[in-house]
């Protein structure tokens, strides 16, 4: 299966897609600064969709993601994500 990438090298992957909840993931573990624009900026997702994500990879994964302000902050990958693993469907 070919996927598509935007300009910065970021798979596309559709919704509903789990690698599509881990290129999310990467990307607020990647970025300095990573508010809901900065996200979307670097990865291509819709805005509107980056919250609703963020439940899933909490609720579904038990990642403990916080938003602090307009800064989102992983405190913890839970038990089910490797962080090494996961990375790597940002870049690939």
């Amino acid at each position: 299966m070919t996927v598509q990438r935007n300009q910065f090298g970021v798979p596309q992957y559709p919704d509903g897609d789990a690698r599509h909840l881990f290129v999310l993931l990467s990307a607020v573990d990647l970025l300095e600064r990573p508010t809901l624009s900065a996200i979307a900026d670097l990865t291509g997702q819709d805005k509107d969709t980056i919250e609703n994500d963020i439940f899933k990879l909490r609720e579904q994964y038990g990642v403990n993601i916080h938003k602090v302000g307009e800064v989102y902050h992983i405190e913890t990958w839970g038990e089910v994500l490797k962080k090494n693993g996961v990375k790597k469907f940002l870049k690939e």
